[in-house]
């Protein structure tokens, strides 16, 4: 296939290079390093989760499944999937053994480099309260291999018996605390390092020959929607059944330390049905669910070294705390750019609405819910109002079911009415709309974003969230729930580009608009910046758009399987990537320049899966204000060279030149929104200095 294209999971691969860089990266406090060690692990079971799974289902499939742009089968995907990331373990391993040697304030210590009295409070620790919670087992005609759970740790071992040899197995409950620390010292062993080292007690009617810890990852790619889903059937506890079926999937991967031996391997892998191939060594810890725990041993005056400066987001400063949320929003529109922005004016807003005696209902999806949700709790206080609320909750949002199906619960409690979406097609749309009733009509309040209507996600995931009283971007909402409600997929809306039906269609038409600006000679331009870029006929309209002369520039944190700067076809696109503190998350489309610009947000990425088989919504910013600002936006990050990325033409990404002063744009926009709210904090101070400035300037002429 043509060397436009980059295949998807080898570009995501990259992205969680680019993450690992970041816990390599000696300018970046170490407690940090350590946590990007941690996403790094945790995006990487994900991965063999949902992406790997996916393609081992394929490959089992048979038949022509080959990926659309780079002609890669299913199993060559794998092969090359597992060959990257067997070079990224050792990467990993040094990075942990570089940060835990030089951090300090605690150590990860073998049993081996403990005196004899820290032995002996280990050895009583594990006796009284390890061993009580094991539940170990030899495996044989009797002992059957049991089901290995997804993402625990187990022991493995190879005994000597009389009958000559037999293989046991421990598994790490999660009853077990994983950090222990030696008391009165900085010293800390993980639960499986002491597990590891007693195994011998635990098996001790036979002669431990080897040990080894173990940790499998299974597929997690599971279709909610398999079978036929009958009418009568609650879609809730369907989901929770999907739920229980997940944990019980093939495996994709198998994780171990380097302390086994090849017979004891040999025997895991034949009973998982695993290849040689799809197991990785590491002598870094193979859960760093752990990393969090260690946080609590930082004391205050070690926080500003090992961690970052803490930053917390501001009240928008074009906003009046002091004033209700609902008058402001209808005399101009609102933008909120998290997470240097809070969240609290649309947590107020939605509060506000809940207690309106001329709101009349209130509708909202919801995709992403975190823990504890004020959001949530406004809603249920506005049904208990007597508001007509409507709450289209995402069932099927990837590792997230529970947690929704628990909400959707609290909110049909409280009296609201809610539907979980179209079959066959997420909700992925992020959207509010608030009815008021007046005497001259009904008028409308919509939020549209980009990201989840999650306050804790807000302070860590850089997203935009515009409040408008729009009557036609109102209108559209309206419809919008509307069409949702009866499972309508084609509605038809003035401004709003809904997928699947429009929204491809949309961005197709705004990048043809450019192509024939640049080839009636007039400067063609494109801006866009969300997560992932794969869909082939957006990707094939920006290599069309780029022969015509097009400029185009993307800022792509994840996958982008499209190739720039290959001459003759794409060098007019420059494709970066920003990894920084904060997750980039936003969706911006940006087509021209200048006054003629046609600025969107958007919830969807220009991936097949957002553009087809999603119900997405990408809403054009019309106050040419917040377009402005949304331009300006885009112009930081495409000016950032710090945590700015180039992606190659040969599919590799480098840093970029750091010519003139720094620029960090994720700490450019805080300093923003700090200096924002310090001027805002100030003109009282200033309009009272100057009334009292101006009584003495009165008393001198006299």
């Amino acid at each position: 296939m043509s060397a436009l294209y980059i295949n998807r999971e080898l570009s995501w691969l990259k992205f969680n290079e680019r993450v690992l860089e970041e816990a390599c990266d000696t300018s970046v406090p170490l407690y940090e390093r350590l946590r990007f060690l941690s996403i790094f692990s945790s995006n990487l079971d994900e991965f063999y989760m949902v992406r790997v799974g996916s393609l081992l289902d394929q490959s089992l499939l048979g038949g022509n499944n080959a990926d659309t742009k780079t002609g890669m089968l299913p199993e060559e995907q794998i092969a090359a999937v597992n060959t990257a990331v067997q070079q990224m373990y050792p990467r990993r391993d040094k990075a942990y053994a570089d940060i835990l040697r030089d951090i300090g304030v605690f150590s990860h210590v073998s049993y081996k480099g403990l005196d004899g009295g820290e032995k002996r409070v280990v050895r009583t620790y594990f006796e009284t309260e390890m061993l009580p919670l094991l539940s170990p087992q030899i495996i044989d005609a009797h002992h059957p291999f049991p089901h290995l759970e997804n993402k625990v740790i187990y022991i493995g071992v190879r005994l000597k018996c009389k009958a000559g040899k037999l293989f046991g197995i421990i598994p790490l409950t999660r009853e077990i605390d994983r950090v222990y620390f030696i008391p009165e010292t900085s010293k800390f062993l993980l639960a499986e390092d002491i597990l590891l080292r007693f195994a011998d007690t635990v098996f001790g009617v036979y002669e431990v020959e080897a040990k080894a810890i173990f940790r499998v990852t299974r597929n997690a790619d599971i279709d909610s929607e398999e079978g036929v889903l009958d009418e009568d059937v609650d879609y809730r506890n369907y989901m929770q059944e999907i739920i229980k079926k997940r944990n019980k999937l093939s495996p994709v991967r198998l994780e171990t330390d380097r302390a086994g031996d090849d017979e004891l391997l040999a025997f895991f892998l034949s009973k998982l049905e695993l290849q040689r191939s799809q197991c990785f060594l590491s002598s870094a810890p193979l859960d760093f669910a752990f990393v969090g725990v260690l946080e609590e041993q930082i004391g205050a005056e070690e926080r500003g070294k090992l961690m970052f400066s803490p930053l917390r987001p501001q009240w928008p400063a074009g906003v009046d705390r002091a004033a209700p949320m609902i008058p402001q929003v209808l005399q101009r529109d609102i933008l909120l750019s998290y997470p240097f922005e809070s969240m609290r004016p649309l947590v107020e807003l939605i509060r506000q609405a809940s207690e309106d005696p001329r709101v009349v209902s209130i509708k909202m999806t919801l995709y992403r819910i975190g823990r504890q949700s004020q959001i949530v709790q406004n809603l249920c206080a506005a049904a208990e109002n007597g508001k007509d609320v409507t709450v289209l909750i995402e069932l099927r949002a990837r590792f997230d079911e529970q947690n929704n199906i628990n909400w959707s619960r609290l909110l049909e409690d409280a009296g609201c009415k809610v539907i979980y979406g179209i079959e066959d097609y997420k909700v992925h749309a992020k959207i509010l709309l608030i009815t008021r009733k007046q005497r001259g009509g009904v008028e409308y309040i919509t939020n549209i974003a980009t990201g989840n209507y999650n306050e804790t996600t807000a302070k860590f995931y850089t997203d935009l969230s515009l409040m408008t009283a729009n009557r036609e971007i109102g209108e559209d909402a309206v419809a919008f729930f509307h069409n949702v409600s009866i499972n309508n997929l084609d509605g038809a809306y003035r401004h709003l580009l809904v997928s699947p039906s429009s929204l491809k269609q949309g961005v197709l038409a705004r990048m043809d608009a450019e192509i024939a600006k640049a080839q009636s000679g007039l400067p063609g331009r494109i801006i866009a910046k969300m997560n992932s870029i794969t869909d082939k006929d957006i990707i094939d309209k920006m290599i069309e758009a780029s022969k015509a002369g097009v400029k185009v520039d993307l800022v792509v944190r994840g996958i982008c399987c499209l190739c720039p700067g290959v001459p003759g076809e794409t060098d007019n696109i420059r494709v970066r990537s920003i990894v920084g503190r904060f997750l980039e998350h936003a969706r911006i489309y940006i087509f021209g320049e200048g006054s003629e610009a046609r600025v969107y947000i958007s919830s969807a990425d220009w991936m097949t899966r957002n553009t087809e088989r999603r119900v997405e919504i990408a809403m054009p910013v019309l106050d040419s204000r917040l377009a402005g600002r949304v331009i300006g936006i885009m112009d930081m990050q495409l000016r950032d060279n710090v945590k700015a990325r180039e992606l190659q033409p040969d599919g590799a990404y480098a840093r970029v030149l750091r010519e003139g002063e720094d620029l960090d744009s994720q700490m450019y926009f805080y300093r923003q929104a700090y200096r924002a709210t310090e001027r805002q904090e100030e003109k009282p101070r200033r309009g009272l200095f100057g009334v009292l400035l101006s009584r003495i300037r009165g008393q001198k002429k006299k």
